[in-house]
């Protein structure tokens, strides 16, 4: 079964090859049209428990897209590449992105490759269908090191090269370190986004993590106009002090969501929308993500 599907992911990259030469610009844009999806680590408990139960309830919610954030040894929540896909086309659900930590171990620097596994991440990654692969974090060796920050970012922009050549952009997801954190008196999101060439990478804006640092998507959006095409939404409650949080409903926080996400489509570059909900203020996490699809319908999304 490993050989054929190898010959038949392998038969797929000559054809998608081929049609690079025809029509280069087709395969490089990514899909123009609005997305709205979850975060699947927004129900990981019950994604552990019964995966194909849980994306049934969120295909009975209304959702049409999800975004992964479990790839382990080539296999989606437990399902190898062509099973997960299956899964999602019998209940009519597409996942144009991802979720999937790129380390420095997936670089070889003696041979100046990246390393079989992080070509599988990408070659499972197209053959789901996906628009984006997203790495969530980035090592602690890298983001308090200047220059091994300077590296790894070029890295990001090989990867964007990668990436493109199966119609896909890399992207990094933000946490709130990246806002809180200066290497040579500047902020590492600024090193990033001077850094990281915006036609290979995306930097998928999550509106909720950077409040923790202080950070104010309105005011990032503002400073760097058409570079955010994919956005976390997300609001967030105080616990206990001003400088602890949580996720919650969306617009029951202190974040102006809804004001992210409409400034996100007229001056961000913002297509992908994907909902994520972490904490649940004693509902059930379907439930959580229920109520925010509801409220992003309401908003026109």
């Amino acid at each position: 079964m490993a050989t054929s599907r190898r010959t038949f992911l392998k038969n797929s990259a000559v054809l998608l090859a081929g049609t690079t030469l025809l029509s280069k610009s087709a395969i490089a844009a990514p899909n123009r049209s609005q997305i709205v999806g979850v975060q699947l680590y927004s129900v990981r408990d019950d994604m552990k428990k019964d995966p194909i139960g849980t994306l049934t309830q969120l295909a009975k919610i209304g959702y049409k897209n999800v975004e992964h954030a479990n790839y382990v040894d080539r296999k989606f929540y437990g399902y190898s590449a062509i099973e997960f896909k299956k899964i999602l086309d019998d209940l009519g659900l597409k996942m144009p992105s991802g979720h999937t930590v790129m380390g420095p171990t997936h670089w070889d620097a003696a041979k100046k490759i990246f390393s079989d596994s992080w070509k599988y991440t990408i070659e499972d990654a197209a053959y789901l269908g996906q628009q984006y692969v997203i790495s969530p974090s980035m090592d602690q060796s890298v983001r308090t090191n200047y220059d091994e920050m300077l590296r790894f970012l070029d890295l990001f922009n090989l990867c964007g090269e990668l990436c493109q050549k199966s119609g896909m952009k890399f992207g990094y997801h933000n946490h709130s370190f990246e806002f809180s954190q200066k290497l040579n008196d500047t902020k590492v999101f600024d090193i990033m986004m001077q850094r990281m060439d915006p036609k290979l990478v995306v930097m998928q804006l999550d509106i909720g993590n950077m409040y923790i640092a202080g950070a104010k998507a309105l005011d990032i959006l503002g400073q760097y106009p058409g570079r955010f095409e994919s956005m976390h939404v997300k609001d967030e409650i105080a616990v206990t002090t001003a400088e602890k949080f949580e996720s919650t409903i969306l617009g029951e926080g202190i974040i102006p969501a809804q004001e992210a996400v409409n400034l996100g489509k007229k001056m961000g570059g913002t297509l992908c929308y994907i909902i994520e909900q972490e904490s649940y203020q004693n509902i059930t996490p379907l439930e959580s993500v229920a109520k925010d699809f509801k409220i992003m319908k309401k908003w026109g999304y």
